[in-house]
């Protein structure tokens, strides 16, 4: 890789750090092709990214982030996942690395605050923000759906009413 080629990528990971929600560290222990092919797609599915990186130039890339505070965690054979969303990049990592023993959880960043790898587990055990929308969507609009059917039962029951003298009348 070149000097060129170096800077373009230092400047992509500045980018992609800058409008991160959630970085995750992971620590690659001989995954397969397969294997991080699989952890890819999971991701992408997810809303989320990975990106294996050389440590000096993830390291540059963070000088000037909010994640600047997770640079100790980058020795060793290094993977990064990240989401703009808080949750989708933790759920993924702590699934797959529960699935294998190739992969590890080193810990990550959320902002401007470090998370060891027991804050990642407790981030990925919250709902995504899809799962909250619905959530709050659901109950928005129960109270509504139950207003509406108080509403409509006193006219119901005059309309049974009125129905049973009718046919009480015709027969």
């Amino acid at each position: 890789m070149d000097r060129a080629q170096k800077t373009e990528l230092v400047e992509e990971l500045s980018q992609t750090f800058a409008e991160a929600g959630v970085v995750v560290v992971t620590r690659n222990l001989g995954m397969t092709v397969k294997q991080s092919t699989e952890l890819r797609n999971r991701m992408r599915a997810a809303g989320a990214s990975y990106q294996v990186a050389k440590n000096r130039l993830a390291k540059i890339a963070l000088q000037d982030t909010a994640y600047v505070g997770i640079q100790s965690m980058l020795t060793g054979p290094i993977g990064l996942a990240y989401s703009q969303d808080p949750v989708a990049a933790a759920k993924v990592a702590v699934e797959f690395a529960k699935t294998t023993d190739k992969l590890e959880i080193v810990g990550g960043g959320m902002g401007d605050t470090v998370l060891d790898p027991a804050g990642v587990t407790a981030l990925a055990s919250l709902p995504s923000l899809d799962e909250l929308r619905a959530k709050l969507v659901g109950l928005i609009q129960a109270p509504a759906t139950k207003l509406a059917q108080i509403a409509q039962a006193p006219a119901a029951q005059v309309a049974r009413v009125l129905n049973a003298y009718a046919t009480k009348e015709n027969a």
